[in-house]
Parts: C-alpha cells; sequence; structure tokens
C-alpha cells in the first residue's frame, strides 16, 4: 500500500531525457514512495512541454531542470550533450537549494549515469546518491571493462571472456564497441558512466537477481549493485501498489481504443507483435521485407508504425492489410504484452522491451539495431531461452524468407514451445523478485534504510 503521508526521506530521480529512460525511474519511484521515501521526478523542461503525463501521477511530484533547450535547439550530440552538463549542473544545484529552503530538504539524488555530472552536485551538497542503470548488468559491466582498461578496443579476438557472462562474439558486443567512431558522443557517454561511480553510495540496476545473478555477483566484487528491477507496472507483477496501471510517459498520442477493440476478438496466443521502440528508423528496404515477411506468416500481426515511417512502406501491403494486420502509431506496450492473443513480441530488444516481455512471459524474435540491443539479443537466445534471433544479409537487411521463418519458429515451432515454458518461468520468477520479501523487494528495502539512515546521521 502506498503511504501518502509521513515520508522519513525525500529522493530526486534524474533521467536522462528520453522516454526510455524516464519511464523505468518513474515505476522506480512508486516502489520508493511505497517504502515511505517522498520522490521528485525530475524531467527536462522541454520533455514536461512536450510528453503526456500519465493519469495515475499519485503521489509523485514532478519538477524540471534545463537541457539547454532540447536536441533540436543544438548543433549535435556533441553540443547537447555538453548543454545538457551546464545547464542541467546549474539548475539542479537550484532546485536542491530551493526545496532546502522551502523546508521539504532534498535527502537523496538518484541519477542515470549518463549523467555523472549529477552526482558531483550531489556530493557538493552533502547528499546520499545512488546511479541508476537502464540497461541490463551484463552489458554494464561490458562498459565497466572497457572503461577501466580490462577489455581493450577494437576487439581482435574473440570470443570475449567477461566475468559473469557468456561467451561473446563480435555480432553479440554492443554496437559502440564493434564501431566507436559511429557516434563517438554516445560511446564517450556510455564509457563516462564509470567516471566517478566511486563516490555513489549504491548502484542500482534494472533487473532482477536471478535473471543475471553470475553477472551481478561479479560486479558486486567491484561496486556496490542492488538489483531492483523489473520497473514496470505493479499491476502487472505483484499488485501490491495501489493505482499503478499506467505505463509512464508517452512520446506519441495514443491510439488505444483502436488497438484494444481488435485484439480483444482473437485468439490465444495468436497474434504477434511487433515494435521498434522510438528511435529505430528502418529503411524502405527492411520495412518492405518486414512487411511481407509478417504477411506470409499469415498469423494475425499489430505492428507499431510512427506516423514519420509509414510512407516506408508498400501501397500493395497497406492496402490489403484486411482482417489479418492493424498497422498503429503506438500503443502502451505492456497491455499489448499482458493480453493473452500475444503469442510473441518481434523486437529491437531495447531493455525496457525485453526486460517486458520476460516479466509478462512473451517469447521474442530478435531483431536487434545497435548500443545494447546486440547483447540483450544474445541473452535472449542463449542464456534465457525465450527467443530466436534473425539473421541479416550482407547488405545489412533482414530479408522476408528471414522474418517468416523465425515468427514461425517462435509461435509453432519445437523450440516455441522450449520458449514459451521459459517465458513463463521467467515471469514466475519476476513476479517473485518485487513480491514482498523477493529479492529485488529486499534491495529496494535495504536502499531506503540504508537512506533514512543517512538522512538521521546528516
Amino acid at each position: 500500500m502506498e503511504k501518502a503521508s509521513s515520508y522519513t526521506a525525500h529522493a530526486l530521480l534524474l533521467p536522462y531525457p528520453g522516454q526510455g529512460h524516464i519511464n523505468p525511474m518513474l515505476h522506480f519511484a512508486r516502489r520508493l514512495i511505497s517504502k515511505g521515501i517522498k520522490t521528485t521526478l525530475l524531467t527536462s523542461i522541454f520533455i514536461s512541454n512536450s510528453m503526456n503525463f500519465p493519469s495515475s501521477i499519485g503521489s509523485l511530484n514532478l519538477d524540471v531542470i534545463s537541457d539547454g533547450g532540447g536536441f533540436a535547439e543544438s548543433s549535435g550530440v556533441d553540443d547537447y550533450l555538453s548543454r545538457v552538463k551546464v545547464e542541467g549542473s546549474r539548475t539542479l544545484g537550484e532546485l536542491i537549494e530551493k526545496y532546502r529552503s522551502s523546508g521539504n530538504p532534498i535527502d537523496c539524488v538518484i541519477y542515470e549515469p549518463f549523467l555523472p555530472w549529477a552526482l558531483d552536485v550531489a556530493k557538493d551538497y552533502g547528499l546520499f546518491a545512488a546511479a541508476f542503470f537502464t540497461q541490463p548488468c551484463a552489458v554494464d559491466f561490458i562498459y565497466y571493462h572497457i572503461h577501466n582498461n580490462l577489455l581493450n578496443l577494437p576487439v581482435l579476438e574473440t570470443p570475449v571472456t567477461i566475468p559473469g557472462l557468456p561467451l561473446l562474439e563480435l555480432r553479440d558486443m554492443p554496437s559502440f564497441v564493434i564501431a566507436p567512431g559511429v557516434y563517438p558522443a554516445y560511446f564517450e557517454m556510455l564509457l563516462n558512466q564509470f567516471s566517478n561511480t566511486e563516490k555513489a553510495d549504491f548502484i542500482l540496476i534494472n533487473t532482477f537477481y536471478k535473471l543475471e545473478n553470475e553477472a551481478v555477483d561479479e560486479m558486486s566484487k567491484v561496486c556496490r549493485v542492488l538489483t531492483i528491477g523489473p520497473t514496470i507496472p505493479s499491476i502487472y507483477l505483484d499488485k501490491r501498489i495501489q493505482n499503478d496501471d499506467d505505463y509512464g510517459l508517452d512520446l506519441f498520442a495514443v491510439d488505444a481504443e483502436n488497438y484494444m477493440k481488435w485484439i480483444s476478438t482473437k485468439p490465444q496466443g495468436s497474434v504477434v507483435y511487433i515494435a521498434f521502440g522510438s528511435m529505430v528508423n528502418p529503411s524502405e528496404k527492411q520495412m518492405e521485407e518486414l512487411a511481407y515477411g509478417l504477411k506470409n506468416t499469415n498469423f494475425y500481426f499489430l505492428w507499431v508504425v510512427r506516423d514519420s515511417e509509414l510512407q516506408k512502406l508498400p501501397s500493395e501491403f497497406l492496402n490489403n492489410l484486411g482482417e489479418k494486420g492493424l498497422l498503429v502509431n503506438w500503443c502502451p506496450q505492456v497491455k499489448v504484452l499482458e493480453n493473452k492473443a500475444t503469442g510473441c513480441f518481434l523486437s529491437h530488444c531495447g531493455w525496457n522491451s525485453t526486460i517486458e516481455a520476460l516479466s509478462l512471459g512473451v517469447p521474442m524474435v530478435c531483431m536487434p539495431q545497435w548500443t545494447d540491443q546486440p547483447p540483450n539479443a544474445k541473452l535472449v537466445e542463449d542464456v534465457w531461452k525465450v527467443g530466436v534471433r534473425v539473421n541479416v544479409n550482407e547488405d545489412g537487411i533482414v530479408m522476408r524468407h528471414e522474418i517468416e521463418g523465425c515468427v514461425r519458429e517462435v509461435m509453432e515451432g519445437d523450440r516455441g514451445k522450449e520458449m514459451k515454458l521459459n517465458a513463463k518461468k521467467w515471469r514466475e520468477l519476476a513476479i517473485e523478485a518485487v513480491s514482498e520479501g523477493g529479492t529485488s523487494d529486499k534491495d529496494i528495502e535495504e536502499f531506503a534504510s540504508k537512506l533514512i539512515s543517512s538522512k538521521t546521521l546528516n
């Protein structure tokens, strides 16, 4: 049950400005509220003005800092990140001062380590602080090894051996490791996550212990790791937090009534759900191959296609969808994954999508694109055994016959039966982790207890 009053401490939560980063921290904030911690979630002024906030904010407080006017106002990634650091540091300090003078002081800053300057600001004010990692422990540990020169780039020999992780081939490594020169500013940002984490009181990771026990055990040898996930609405897991049924912030208008009416008429396990997040932009050729690969399976499919991507689809395909397919510009993903009609998730394997599928027991077809998605796909296929990864051709395209074959394997193949059983197992373990006395619940309790103790000492 949420405690609406009598808070024992006040935590400020600062995610990187973006939907996929804000939502996990929003749901962690709700967990902290349930432990008696007052929480204030920060977004940038630009994000606050452009995103749709959930109706069930409840006792979660919202506030803003500046990111220098948003990405559109910058001249590129380097300029944007520089603006975020300068303006973010200044306005974060001003906020801490504001709450202190109002008699409602901040006791802790929980920050995403893409913004390491937030830790410096917190410690300048003598505050308790924790880094909140939104990628899986295995991927975080890869970047830790690179940052500390335990894994040298370029990688010349495979397989790559990192304690607690499976053997990794080049295709399994984060994209920035394979091609660090493609997005150098983002690669530097990922490595700089560990530039000052020795000053953090805890490392929080959006995972659960039994999902990544070996990686967590190894990373715990070098820093104070707590697993606090999966951070998805409580209603889909332990159901212990009141009114926690909205996902979070949405970048796009949601066409909920249309898709809910459509999917509710479909048989159990008969629908393929396809979504590639808010940043992936497949080529026109790739969209064509996806379209006809899905059509050729003859399964029902619900495909999230942003308005900006719709023009890449063949007109013949769009004109002949019939009852088999439905395209939507956006939808609350957890509601689709939770629906009994959903039998398979064709995904880019971003971590939010991956842990949502695991938590809701949905097997996957993995089509990773960049950053942490390749290692996530490796874990899905070879470690957790809840999905299959597509193969790309020499031009980097996944052809329609490959898409059709992978979807059929998950939906009706012999391996698909095993994947469904494993997916059910991971769902049960996810529920166990966040339920009272579970590993994530205990770690959140430990964090809250240490936070309250630090306030008493100060």
